[in-house]
């Protein structure tokens, strides 16, 4: 039994280095990703970067809301909403009938709505000074939700229903 723990410690201990740069070259910093984002040439990889870009971003802001540094919040928010901009000026660009190539529009999409969410518990929280600039980007961010809905799901024109006959029909014996 002894030795059986002990092959087991050792298998382990042997694998937990491994296991840690592993888990270091996966993650990715902002700044790293924020590089990918900026080299991109693919909209629709764009907007799926986005996703992980902006992830990173709002923990970066949850931080520096734990710090009290809300100048920060407001700069990563901003930046967030710049690179939301350029990853859907990149698809109406490249792809301009979202309902044909919904892929990276729709992922822009929950994205952005998931920004707005973080925004709003920011704004809950940050200190009134700070509010301002917050709501500027909270409105250019709804703006952009809003046009990504228009786009994913256009309005349908309506049928012309046939006139309905102006007198009753008759009943036949």
């Amino acid at each position: 039994m002894k030795l059986a723990s002990l092959r087991l410690l050792v298998m382990l201990s042997a694998a937990a280095p491994a296991c840690l740069v592993a888990a270091a070259t996966d993650t990715d910093t902002v700044s790293d990703l924020q590089t990918r984002f900026d080299h991109e040439t693919n909209s629709v990889r764009k907007a799926k970067l986005l996703a992980k870009l902006g992830d990173e971003q709002f923990a970066e802001t949850r931080l520096a809301t734990h710090a009290n540094d809300y100048l920060t919040v407001g700069q990563v928010m901003e930046k967030y909403r710049d690179n939301a901009r350029a990853a859907m000026d990149a698809l109406k660009k490249e792809h301009p009938n979202a309902e044909r190539q919904m892929g990276g529009y729709k992922q822009l999409q929950i994205h952005v709505h998931r920004g707005l969410r973080e925004l709003d518990e920011l704004l809950v929280l940050a200190p009134p000074e700070f509010r301002p600039p917050l709501l500027l980007v909270r409105q250019d961010l709804v703006s952009m939700d809003d046009e990504l809905l228009r786009r994913l799901f256009p309005p349908r024109p309506e049928k012309k229903r046939p006139e309905a006959p102006l007198s009753p029909p008759e009943k036949q014996p």
